[in-house]
């Protein structure tokens, strides 16, 4: 295991709060991922549904294979530590030509984590560009936490539709467009979002959120994460089981356990109206 981020890339992770693109699996890899993905959907005749796309890792072993990669983890390492916990993995999936979009925020308003070590590795498995509505961010956001609004828009695909109350077009905007195989590294306190599809092809990437094994869950009395590398010493979160093969029936009934307790978190001091998660 070796460094997979320059100097230069881990300066400007720690001012900017941000470094993009990073190359992280093949593009023929990223395109296994995603035949994967689709045809399981072909399956289900219709697209991977709320249900099933946030804690993907513990239903896919495709998707536990990549967060477990290390191409992956060792570009964690160099930004939080050797001993790496996966909080949760979510598959972002905008259908081409679709309204859908994802409102400005900062993760860690909403996630309960009680501090600000956490790195979120957003994994392209078809080109994301600024047409098909890549991820954008506000580079030096993640020094200050900042105010949100809860808008419940149907078309905002976070969990309360939420906004950051200031104009995001007020401040420096860097979009990170990514190919197949390529990952955005950002901070959870950094101001992001990203726009509408209007390709013809579907934009589909997979995020996997990782967090040093002090990190502690302020909402919940109980919450999981994977143990990815190193060891914990803290035991702040039940480890969650690696899937055998796709739908093991314990990572499965894990899933069900974990993924209600996330949706108490994310919704925590509101009455929910959707079920994203």
């Amino acid at each position: 295991m070796g460094d997979k981020l320059s100097v230069q890339q881990i300066e400007q992770y720690r001012d900017a709060g941000w470094v993009s693109p990073v190359p992280v699996m093949s593009s023929d890899a990223a395109a296994t991922a995603r035949s994967k993905l689709e045809t399981h959907e072909a399956t289900l005749g219709h697209p991977v549904d709320a249900s099933q796309r946030s804690k993907c890792h513990l239903l896919f072993r495709w998707v536990d294979d990549i967060m477990r990669d290390d191409q992956v983890l060792d570009a964690v390492e160099d930004l939080i530590g050797p001993n790496i916990l996966c909080w949760n993995t979510i598959l972002w999936i905008k259908e081409p030509q679709t309204a859908s979009y994802v409102g400005w925020h900062q993760d860690l308003a909403y996630w309960g984590l009680d501090n600000d070590e956490l790195v979120t590795v957003w994994v392209a498995l078809s080109p994301a560009s600024e047409a098909s509505g890549c991820m954008s961010v506000i580079p030096g956001s993640h020094h200050q936490l900042l105010q949100h609004d809860e808008t419940w828009n149907k078309d905002n695909l976070l969990t309360r539709g939420q906004e950051l109350s200031i104009d995001p077009a007020e401040y420096p905007i860097v979009a990170m467009a990514l190919e197949p195989g390529q990952a955005s590294f950002h901070n959870v306190r950094s101001a992001h979002g990203s726009g509408s599809n209007t390709t013809d092809d579907r934009r589909i990437g997979l995020s996997m959120h990782f967090m040093p094994t002090h990190t502690r869950q302020k909402l919940s009395d109980w919450d999981s994460a994977a143990l990815v590398r190193g060891s914990d010493d803290y035991g702040h979160f039940e480890h969650s089981p690696q899937p055998m093969h796709d739908f093991d029936p314990v990572a499965v009934e894990f899933h069900r356990r974990a993924s209600k307790a996330l949706r108490d978190i994310v919704y925590a001091g509101t009455e929910p109206d959707t079920t994203t998660l």
